[in-house]
């Protein structure tokens, strides 16, 4: 193969991976910021390991965020876009 046909697929595949993350993201701004869900548990009395519904929402927001950008971050390390740290 030549190296323009690999390069246009390895193109392709970031280019694939980038849309995926960006409806992740589109999808974790959704329910941030959606009134309709969090006021569906905002007046919620019920207790999950101790924690309450409305914060237990926003705790798994942030815990899904970080989950996608370590996910992320490994499938750029995967593709090479992430350079190797050189010893000084």
């Amino acid at each position: 193969m030549s190296s323009m046909i690999m390069a246009s697929q390895s193109r392709a595949r970031i280019s694939i991976k980038n849309k995926i993350f960006a409806l992740y993201l589109l999808a974790l701004l959704m329910l941030a910021l959606c009134p309709l869900l969090y006021l569906s548990v905002s007046g919620s009395v019920v207790l999950i390991m101790g924690l309450p519904l409305p914060i237990l929402y926003w705790l798994a927001i942030a815990v899904f965020l970080g989950v996608g950008l370590w996910v992320m971050y490994l499938a750029e390390c995967a593709f090479g876009e992430i350079p190797q740290d050189e010893e000084a």
